[in-house]
């Protein structure tokens, strides 16, 4: 187990020093209508908008755990996540900024998918897998293998959101380099759900059904 959070390590490392590379390359991207500016209303600048508030709390849930756990794994387990979704989140951003779009919309989340009439959010879950303010408060109160227990099984079910948003992208947008950045998120948060599930099996638990 400690070999996969090592190539986790490796990944976020990877990520991080592509970031500036992948910004710069979304206004020179050769793919599927990468000569048009994507409107507001499409399934590019949706995603961006979405993912970017996804990936915001993952950061925050990352970075509580950190104070509320000394092992070694959880922690560099939640500092690959808030580095490489905070970097993410940055290209994300920046990608809106290039194209002149605003960052937030009237339109509810995951209308670029389809899913804009679901069930209004609660509890500050905007979108699905995100946690709920409940969810992040007990968080900050637990510790130890406590608070290493519920930030995996939060963060499980946050990554196979975020994957149901990712595949949403890979499937509608239009510009390649955005493409091919969520079909990036699809494999690095799938192979941390498997590992996400054998760290919660040392501890005794299992992710929420």
């Amino acid at each position: 187990m400690r070999l996969g959070a090592g190539l986790v390590t490796g990944a976020a490392v990877t990520a991080l020093l592509a970031a500036g590379g992948i910004t710069y390359a979304v206004a020179q991207d050769s793919g599927s209508d990468s000569s048009k500016t994507p409107s507001a209303d499409s399934a590019d600048a949706g995603f961006a908008r979405d993912m970017a508030v996804h990936h915001q709390q993952a950061v925050e849930m990352s970075y509580i755990v950190r104070d509320r756990t000394t092992d070694e794994e959880v922690r560099r387990l939640a500092y690959d996540i808030a580095q490489t979704q905070a970097n993410q989140r940055g290209m994300l951003i920046g990608w809106l900024d290039l194209w002149g779009l605003p960052k937030v919309s009237a339109r509810a989340p995951m209308t670029w998918m389809g899913m804009g009439g679901m069930a209004e959010a609660k509890d500050g879950a905007l979108m699905p897998g995100m946690a709920t303010n409940t969810e992040l408060d007990k968080l900050r109160s637990l510790s130890g293998k406590q608070a290493e227990v519920f930030f995996l099984q939060l963060m499980t079910d946050h990554h196979k959101g975020g994957v149901h948003m990712a595949e949403g992208c890979v499937s509608k947008c239009a510009v390649g380099v955005e493409k091919r950045l969520a079909q990036g998120m699809v494999a690095a948060q799938e192979s941390e759900i498997q590992l996400m599930a054998g760290m919660l099996k040392e501890r005794g638990a299992a992710a929420r059904p």
